[in-house]
């Protein structure tokens, strides 16, 4: 299984590190280091999954960048990474619509999986959105040439 991953993270070698490890196992991975860059690639490329840094300098925190995400990207599943200081704001960030937050440091394989099973709720969003098109074209075929799109 292979996914579209946006990680976001102001530690360069932290995010080169996961970067790399992402694409040895052949998955689509972008890695950014600013909130600002993250909603910029957000408006011009789909991802599966994002990976968020809560804490980074600069005029974006991570929760702003996940209201901005869910504006853009809705169905996009976004896992927040924060120290132990942060941890009400990752509650916040769930509220917001935030898959999951991960504590770091953080183990690659922890990480991995968190990601899997992120994709795997979107995967089923997916289905459920082409099941239902499919639904309305069965029942209302000519519906199609009805949308102003």
């Amino acid at each position: 299984m292979s996914f579209r991953i946006l990680v976001v993270d102001d530690e360069i070698d932290f995010l080169e590190t996961i970067i790399n490890r992402l694409r040895k196992r052949k998955f689509e991975a972008i890695g950014v280091t600013s909130g600002e860059e993250a909603i910029e690639f957000i408006k011009e490329h789909r991802f599966d999954v994002i990976v968020l840094d809560i804490k980074m300098p600069g005029g974006m925190d991570g929760i702003e960048v996940l209201r901005e995400t869910k504006k853009i990207q809705p169905l996009a599943e976004v896992i927040l990474l924060t120290g132990h200081a942060a941890v009400e704001t990752s509650i916040e960030g769930l509220k917001l619509g935030a898959f999951d937050y991960l504590l770091k440091p953080i183990k690659f394989e922890e990480l991995l999986k968190k990601m899997t099973e992120a994709y795997e709720k979107k995967a089923e969003h997916d289905r459920k959105i082409r099941d239902a098109k499919v639904q309305e074209l069965i029942r209302s075929p000519l519906s199609v040439f009805d949308k102003d799109d």
